[in-house]
């Protein structure tokens, strides 16, 4: 695929899809500044779509913060014409991925929301970094 530069917003556009990629400080406030990167998309996506992926995106940063005590998260998100992909990675060791549930009070969800609204995801290490990554699809 052909890409470029917007030289306004510093997104990269691609042929038939727009990206962004952010670093976010992991603090108190990290899961409200994701949702503010997502808001430099402007690709039109469904209301659904894209309430899924603001919860799904505030799920995985806030399990960075949380649970990796991440100081830094990078959150990338590709549009395409059919597919919509995300990812949240924090410096850290991997884990083995557990989608929780009801069983397990009022935490433990972030997983098992991603599982349940994502029509495929998974967890990544390796490829030359120190990073985890939590992935998800969503189709359009």
């Amino acid at each position: 695929m052909v890409a470029a530069i917007d030289n306004a917003t510093g997104r990269k556009r691609l042929k038939d899809a727009e990206s962004i990629r952010a670093q976010i400080a992991g603090d108190a406030e990290a899961a409200g500044r994701a949702r503010a990167e997502l808001g430099r998309l402007q690709t039109d996506l469904d209301g659904p779509i894209q309430e899924n992926i603001r919860l799904l995106v505030t799920e995985l940063v806030t399990n960075s913060v949380r649970h990796a005590r991440a100081a830094t998260i990078e959150l990338i998100v590709v549009v395409s014409r059919t597919r919509v992909h995300v990812e949240v990675a924090n410096p850290g060791g991997g884990f083995e991925p557990r989608p929780s549930g009801p069983e397990d009070s009022d935490t433990g969800w972030g997983l098992f929301l991603v599982d349940r609204l994502s029509d495929e995801w998974g967890v990544s290490q390796g490829g030359g970094t120190d990073y985890q990554r939590v992935w998800f699809e969503l189709s359009r």
